[in-house]
Parts: structure tokens; sequence; C-alpha cells
């Protein structure tokens, strides 16, 4: 059962437009930053405000939220790729995805917190995503399809960095997934 932001378990159809809402969040904010309003957001959940309001009180509650789906999302792909068969597989996923969709953490992000720090609950959650990442980095490396030396903190500053790139100038697909190329190939193992 799904439960709101105060614990309480939440009616199905509640359930439902608390995720359609968070999902919206995450592209209005993630696409717009501050620029996004809750009122952008409620039309693109299909949902009046109150309902908004109702679930979230604040437009910044909202972005948290919606950042905290972020990275749930993100690691439950990477639980999942860790248990995929083919590990060399299971890392170009998800590091695809976290570079896709890096743009839109690090606007979510850059509009949560206060002086630049993140709350507890997003810090707890990034650390979260960053083990199961670390997870998935070692399964390739134990395969022997990435070099031995590779480190999560050096994956995460590529991908950070593509994702900050992205973020103040989109390019194209085709263009994205060649950059991913390009990193997959720089940490695989020669063969």
């Amino acid at each position: 059962m799904t439960t709101s932001h105060t614990g309480r378990p939440l009616r199905r159809n509640a359930a439902a437009n608390r995720q359609r809402i968070l999902a919206a969040a995450e592209a209005v904010f993630g696409a717009h930053g501050a620029l996004g309003s809750t009122e952008d957001v409620a039309a693109q959940a299909g949902v009046g405000i109150a309902t908004v309001f109702r679930h979230y009180a604040t437009k910044e509650a909202l972005i948290e939220a919606a950042l905290l789906r972020h990275f749930d999302r993100l690691h439950e792909q990477a639980d999942t790729l860790g248990a995929h068969a083919d590990p060399a597989d299971a890392l170009q996923q998800l590091l695809a995805t976290m570079i896709d969709t890096g743009a839109t953490k690090l606007t979510l992000a850059s509009r949560v917190g206060a002086r630049g720090e993140l709350p507890p609950n997003v810090r707890t959650a990034a650390e979260d995503l960053r083990r199961a990442m670390n997870v998935v980095l070692d399964r390739a490396k134990t395969a022997g399809v990435v070099r031995a030396g590779v480190t999560v903190d050096e994956v995460y500053v590529l991908i950070r960095g593509l994702a900050q790139a992205t973020a103040t100038m989109p390019p194209p697909p085709a263009t994205l997934s060649g950059a991913v190329d390009i990193i997959w190939r720089g940490i695989a193992r020669s063969r």
C-alpha cells in the first residue's frame, strides 16, 4: 500500500494521482527549473491545483518529492540490472539512463535544500543509488568487461559532466548516445 508524505495510507485513486503529480513535477521542474509552476504540474498530471497542494503543501516539498522519486526509480533500475545476466549490458543501460536523466536530476537538486545542502532524505537516497551503481560496476569488473581500477567516483564524475553539459545545452539524441559510447569504451577492458 502506498503512503502519503505523512505516513498515512492513500486511497488507490489518491496514490495514482500522487504518482502522476510526481511524474509531472519531475518533467516540468526538470525541464524548466524555477520557471516551472505548480499549475503546469497540475495540468500535465491531469489534476486540479488543489489536488497538488493536498499532496504537497509547498512547491519546495513537491520538487523534493519529485527528486526522491527520481532517485528511487534509478535505484530500482540499478537493483534490477544488478541481477541482469549480462554485466556489460547492465552497466551500459544504467550509465545511459543516468546520463539521459542527469540534467533533470541536477535541475531538481538545485531547487531543494538551503545553501547548497541537500535535505537528509535526499542525501540518503543519493547515497543508496551510488551503492547500487557500485554493485553493477563491481559485477562488470568481476566479469572482466570493465577495467579493474575503475571506481564508482570516476564513473560519477563522467555522468555528472555529461549531465551538466546536457542541462545547459541539450544535444541531439544521437550525439548523447555517442558520448555514452565513448564513456563505455573508456572504462571497458580491452580485449
